[in-house]
């Protein structure tokens, strides 16, 4: 809801401006205790997700594959180190390299306490709570892919009262077999130098297929705040587009939806996957067409104050994750787990929508631009290449990029204070026109009109439309300039941590408020400095008052990075309208304030 927020505060700030210039011249509700499952999706999925009956005729014995105890195996590339446990077959542990926690340690994308309570990574879930519970507590065989594994480097760790450690260097593939008096399971995982896992899995019981989705079931681990929760999405690419779903949604025009843990969307799905406001895990079905999706869905009560877990203040969040699998019960799909950075998303194909290997579209849609997302992208090109080519910081790259778009935009924003000045000159034959007509209500038509045509006439003399756009029109362009950083600034990678002088973080808020209050100033001394036609000094005063008020708290809390943008933003024009003001048109105007003001004071 931020990002509606925010437009919704944008909005409100111009019809205010636009308002007082004419005039003076997420509580979000709580979740229902058992959401209701949609019928027409979920359950003729699981009807046909149930465990198959078994055959009457006599089934030949399987042969028990268990392992004897519980081990580990750790793979690692350059760019993460993944930790599997053989119970299970699941991921104990996925933390990136080139990413850090609060506490500067790589990052942990296993969300432990959501684990806990939803299941690991790559786990299995089926509609039977009692066979899922089964697949992921069983001792599965660890094994490799002798073809793979061979190119890989591999260490056998083993320490007194622990679990023994086969540490692995990609390229390298593994296998989990598990299978007893009536299930057998294989699991088989491959990976490479990139940040995506090939994933194979497949359960019979009885020697017939079940459905079983290989999951995601528990957020991410940088989810520690309810903030942090808060950004959590599941996002899809279908034929119609990209879909996205947070925990809840709220609709003007259809009822407000929850996510129903435990219901099934079927495909065809490009990818489909759970994100936050950095990271993500996608899974990329390798046959769309037959593939199918369910979502999960629970509320996880977590310390109101992560960094002060004794104070025992709790508050529920809510916990997302999906799994995907193939209808005919043997899933082969990829999955990214990563960060949501550009480029990276860009490299990064599905399978498509026709399932032809890395010929479907990039994991891009991941990442939610807004509204103006395709404007918002192309800032961030902008942004990255200065931030590539000109500095290496993302604080000076913001500045650069600021002075660049006040650059393109200086002829509208001179056309914009040349149209102010010239009203401003214009004010005392309107006031003469306005005071010949004041004596009729507004009720008599006729005669406001004629006074409309009056005024009107008096423009026109000195080449001037009152109702042309291009007086107002920089301050038009200014919304969805502002919020394409907003959202380029909250869903981008690049500026997480990234600091500036006294700011450790431009995608988080200014800890110590300073371009916010730098953003007021900036404004209070803009508006002094710019023409108000037929405004007197007491109104004048209530505008220098509310709009820098109102854009003070609009920035309070939002990305320093944006705050920068905006108190730049304003420190330029403020030099833009002093150089207006020292010219001719400009010196007129200010002689003829002063006269009024004279003549006023008398």
């Amino acid at each position: 809801m931020g990002d509606k927020n925010l437009l919704l505060y944008m909005l409100l700030a111009f019809v205010l401006v636009m308002g007082l210039s004419s005039l003076l011249t997420k509580n979000q509700p709580q979740p229902p205790q058992q959401p209701a499952q949609p019928a027409a999706q979920s359950q003729p999925q699981q009807a046909s997700a149930a465990p198959v009956a078994k055959s009457s005729s006599p089934q030949s014995p399987v042969a028990t594959k268990q392992a004897q105890s519980e081990a580990e195996t750790v793979v690692e590339n350059g760019l993460y180190k993944i930790t599997f446990t053989n119970r299970g077959g699941q991921v104990k542990s996925w933390t990136l390299k080139k990413y850090k926690d609060d506490k500067g340690n790589p990052l942990e994308l296993v969300n432990g306490p959501a684990a806990a309570q939803m299941g690991l990574p790559l786990s299995l879930w089926t509609y039977d709570a009692e066979l899922r519970k089964r697949l992921n507590e069983a001792l599965y065989v660890t094994g490799s892919d002798e073809k793979e594994s061979s190119r890989g480097a591999q260490s056998l760790d083993v320490k007194r009262d622990s679990a023994p450690v086969l540490h692995l260097d990609a390229p390298h593939a593994i296998t989990f077999d598990y299978a007893d008096q009536d299930v057998v399971v294989h699991k088989r995982f491959s990976f490479d130098h990139s940040y995506v896992v090939k994933i194979e899995t497949s359960v019979t019981r009885n020697g017939q297929p079940v459905l079983a989705y290989p999951a995601w079931p528990c957020s991410l681990g940088d989810q520690q705040t309810p903030a942090g929760y808060a950004t959590g999405r599941m996002v899809w690419q279908t034929p119609e587009g990209i879909q996205r779903q947070t925990a809840f949604e709220k609709h003007f025009f259809k009822a407000n939806t929850w996510v129903s843990d435990g219901n099934t969307i079927p495909g065809p799905f490009g990818w489909a996957g759970v994100a936050d406001q950095y990271f993500a895990a996608v899974f990329m079905p390798r046959n769309p067409q037959s593939s199918m999706m369910v979502t999960l869905h629970q509320p996880l009560e977590i310390p109101k104050d992560p960094s002060n877990p004794k104070s025992g203040e709790k508050e529920v969040v809510h916990v997302l994750g999906l799994g995907v699998a193939n209808s005919s019960g043997t899933t082969e799909a990829e999955l990214f787990v990563g960060p949501k950075a550009v480029d990276v998303l860009d490299s990064v194909r599905s399978y498509g929508l026709n399932g032809e290997p890395s010929a479907g579209p990039n994991l891009e849609g991941v990442i939610d631009f807004g509204t103006f997302g395709w404007f918002a992208k192309l800032l961030f090109r902008a942004l990255n290449w200065t931030h590539d080519h000109l500095v290496s910081n993302w604080g000076w790259a913001i500045i650069i990029l600021t002075f660049l778009i006040n650059l393109v935009f200086l002829p509208l924003r001179l056309t914009q204070m040349k149209t102010s000045l010239k009203m401003q000159k214009l004010q005392p034959e309107v006031q003469v026109v306005n005071k010949k007509y004041e004596k009729y209500g507004l009720r008599d038509q006729e005669k406001q009109h004629q006074k409309q045509q009056e005024i009107m006439e008096v423009y026109r003399k000195h080449g001037m439309n009152p109702y042309n756009l291009s007086g107002c029109l920089p301050l038009l362009l200014q919304l969805p300039i502002l919020y394409a950083f907003y959202a380029m600034l909250a869903n981008t990678v690049e500026l997480r941590q990234a600091g500036w002088i006294w700011i450790h973080d431009l995608s988080a808020p200014d800890p110590w408020h300073i371009l916010p209050l730098l953003t007021v100033a900036s404004m209070f001394i803009l508006q002094r400095f710019t023409p108000m036609p037929g405004v007197d000094a007491a109104q004048r005063r209530m505008m220098n008052t509310v709009m820098p008020l109102m854009f003070g708290f609009m920035t309070w809390n939002f990305a320093a990075g944006l705050a920068l943008y905006w108190t730049i933003n304003n420190a330029i024009s403020l030099v833009q309208q002093w150089a207006m003001n020292q010219t001719r048109l400009g010196r007129e105007i200010k002689e003829l304030q002063l006269k009024r003001l004279r003549k006023k004071n008398k």
